[in-house]
């Protein structure tokens, strides 16, 4: 499956659109790779406010991919796990395991990470840390194994 078509949903209390590095490098490594990047929004660390556009993100612009970006630390405003949790069906542990232990590599700040990766029907859904470099280093770990998973969400064989 390699057209894949990505949606991503910064969580931030203070970035806009313009000051969102993280989304903005993220929609660039999606590009890099010939995906398509349907939708970039940012939404206020609100449970309720993430957990809406993860669904409208999956049901609505039919995204194979939704990576959040932001709110899986130990803030007590980081709340997107708990939202992802919320509307989503299935953990898939080994890609969030996946992105601590490629960013354990660098930082031992990795450890700190809530971040979960769970599935919404045949959708799956990322979280990302917020930072740039963060990000750019967490999708390093994972990207290889994204086009497998979206097929076998699709109902490919291995």
């Amino acid at each position: 499956m390699a057209d894949l078509k990505f949606a991503i949903v910064t969580c931030s209390d203070t970035r806009s659109i313009e000051e969102d590095t993280a989304g903005a490098a993220l929609e660039g490594l999606i590009a890099e790779n010939g995906w398509e990047c349907a939708s970039r929004v940012i939404v206020k660390d609100e449970r309720a406010d993430i957990a809406a556009a993860i669904v409208e993100a999956c049901d609505t612009i039919d995204a194979d991919i939704v990576l959040t970006c932001g709110g899986s630390g130990l803030s007590l405003r980081d709340v997107t796990p708990e939202a992802t949790q919320d509307v989503c069906d299935r953990n898939v542990p080994g890609i969030a395991e996946a992105m601590r232990a490629h960013s354990l590599a660098i930082t031992p700040y990795a450890m700190l990470s809530r971040a979960l990766c769970m599935q919404r029907g045949r959708h799956i859904v990322i979280n990302l840390p917020g930072s740039e470099k963060a990000a750019r280093e967490n999708w390093d770990g994972i990207v290889a194994a994204l086009p497998h998973a979206a097929k076998m969400m699709a109902g490919g064989g291995h």
